[in-house]
């Protein structure tokens, strides 16, 4: 079951790729952060950054809610394990939110 939601989660965030750029761009500025929930956060106040934050959030949460559903599993429990991930997966000199909320450079 892991193997196959690991496969789900890596297609969905493929299916991000049209904002790409623009998402990292807001990430290497520091302007959006990986939080343990599994959407991006707010680091720095831009309404650019912020824009992309929505968007992608908007998808993430689709993604997830499809996931559980196919999965037998709750989007939060979804979500959360894709926030691991994604705080794992996050480039040095970004952004991640510890578990009391904080941003820190990783």
């Amino acid at each position: 079951m892991k193997s196959k939601l690991l496969l789900l989660f890596t297609l969905s965030f493929l299916s991000l790729s049209a904002f790409a750029m623009s998402l990292q761009d807001a990430k290497s500025q520091g302007y959006l952060g990986e939080q343990p929930n599994g959407y991006l956060g707010l680091v720095q106040a831009n309404p650019e950054a912020k824009a992309v934050m929505d968007d992608v959030n908007n998808k993430r949460r689709a993604h997830y809610e499809t996931i559980a559903k196919k999965n037998k599993l709750s989007p939060t429990d979804v979500a959360k394990l894709a926030g691991e991930k994604a705080i794992a997966a996050t480039d040095k000199g970004n952004y991640v939110q510890d578990s009391n909320g904080k941003w820190i450079k990783k």
